[in-house]
């Protein structure tokens, strides 16, 4: 046994051994060869890392909108094929008397809160912050979705009911309007009214749905209706109904399902003319999106790894029969045909592995370059690091095998006599 693993430790060595005085002394041949493999691992791994990092943010991006929350809307984020566009146009928007409907009789909501968004300047002192995204809610938002306030605290109840000029702001918001002094207290004003702040929502950065909480204003709903058209369509009125602890999602829509009907007053013949979201559907669109992204990777990597395959064979075969008279001396002085085989796979996976590595580091530096340069972070994962280091071994063991099995194969006497 211990006579095997010396074996093996001075076949790996010579194997190094020859692939290094390969690369030297046949630098370009070598380079052109590994260049195949490394704008392949290049391509597929680089497709992944993008897709990953895409993936990871718009995962953190969905549920920021609540797992366990059905949102109540007029328009499905899914359309299906077969449902003619114009019968979402008949039905109603929601309204918040729905809500208090829907606390009443809906038994597997732990809460329920209407929502309308849409887009104000925000002023104060002549200084003004553009494109704010104001929302205006009712009661139990808090509990419906996550409110991280740094400063200052989220509204009282009887705020709410009674529709007090209060608000809550985003961290752009307040470093926009507030350099010099405590915000809490103070005044903004929007749709030309004065609001007082009653707190200041943590810093969260960019969101891939332009949902962050930075440049955002929050309002009660009964104060916000004393000045806008809250039935208006254009301010995307929904109703969020988050379930109750150990609760399905699918639970509570069968539920609401019912709900909704008998309060539109729907006969059992006449369609749903509301819909029922949940984020679960946009983790779904994006699956097939992503999927897509990552077959064309591989068929863009796959012609380079099969141009850079064929050229890793070729090396070898040159290889061999440059070493022809090395492997007949070799099985002359007891060399077995595994260890010729064993020989010279080691190489071809050792070569595959260097232009994957290479790949790799060019990867590395890319990520580097988008996340600092472009504020878009980009991750080169382990796994993904793994993945490339395996394909290339992968890459190298069957590019290598057949000119390695044709070394291992050869007759002594002839290959002595070789003129190589």
């Amino acid at each position: 046994m211990k006579n095997q693993g010396i074996l093996l430790v001075r076949l790996i060595r010579e194997s190094y051994i020859f692939a290094f005085q390969a690369i030297i002394v046949n630098k370009l041949r070598t380079v052109l060869s590994l260049l195949g493999i490394t704008i392949g691992i290049f391509a597929i791994v680089s497709v992944f890392t993008v897709v990953d990092s895409m993936k990871n943010k718009i995962q953190t991006s969905i549920e920021s909108l609540g797992d366990n929350v059905i949102f109540v809307q007029k328009w499905p984020w899914a359309f299906g094929g077969d449902y003619p566009w114009w019968k979402y146009m008949k039905r109603p928007v929601p309204k918040p008397e729905e809500v208090d409907e829907i606390r009443r009789r809906c038994n597997t909501a732990e809460a329920c809160s209407f929502l309308l968004s849409m887009s104000k300047n925000v002023e104060r002192l002549g200084n003004s912050v553009e494109g704010a995204s104001i929302l205006c809610v009712s009661e139990d938002y808090e509990k419906v979705q996550t409110i991280d306030i740094i400063d200052g605290r989220y509204f009282t109840n009887s705020e709410i009911v009674s529709g007090r000029n209060v608000a809550i702001i985003g961290n752009t918001i307040s470093e926009g309007l507030f350099t010099s002094i405590d915000p809490i207290g103070s005044e903004i004003k929007i749709f030309g009214r004065k609001v007082q702040i009653v707190g200041v929502l943590k810093k969260e950065g960019e969101s891939t749905f332009g949902n962050s909480s930075d440049k955002m204003v929050i309002l009660p709903i009964n104060f916000a209706k004393n000045l806008i058209d809250i039935s208006f369509e254009g301010f995307d009125p929904v109703i969020m109904v988050k379930a109750k602890k150990n609760v399905s999602n699918e639970e509570l829509k069968d539920e609401l399902t019912g709900v909704m009907r008998s309060i539109r007053k729907l006969k059992p013949t006449i369609e749903d003319n509301f819909a029922l979201n949940e984020s679960s559907l946009l983790t779904q669109g994006f699956e097939e999106l992503f999927k897509m992204v990552a077959f064309a990777g591989w068929i863009i990597g796959g012609f380079s790894i099969l141009v850079g395959g064929f050229g890793i064979a070729n090396i070898m075969f040159v290889s061999v029969k440059e070493r022809t008279n090395i492997i007949g001396i070799q099985k002359s002085l007891g060399a077995k045909n595994y260890f010729i085989l064993l020989q010279f796979l080691f190489e071809s996976i050792f070569l595959c592995l260097l232009g994957g590595i290479v790949g790799l580091l060019l990867i590395f530096a890319g990520t580097l370059i988008v996340t600092y340069a472009f504020d878009f972070a980009i991750t080169l994962s382990r796994g993904n690091i793994m993945f490339g280091v395996i394909l290339s071994a992968c890459i190298g063991l069957v590019s290598g095998f057949i000119p390695a099995f044709s070394a291992s194969r050869l007759n002594p006497v002839e290959a002595i006599r070789s003129n190589q």
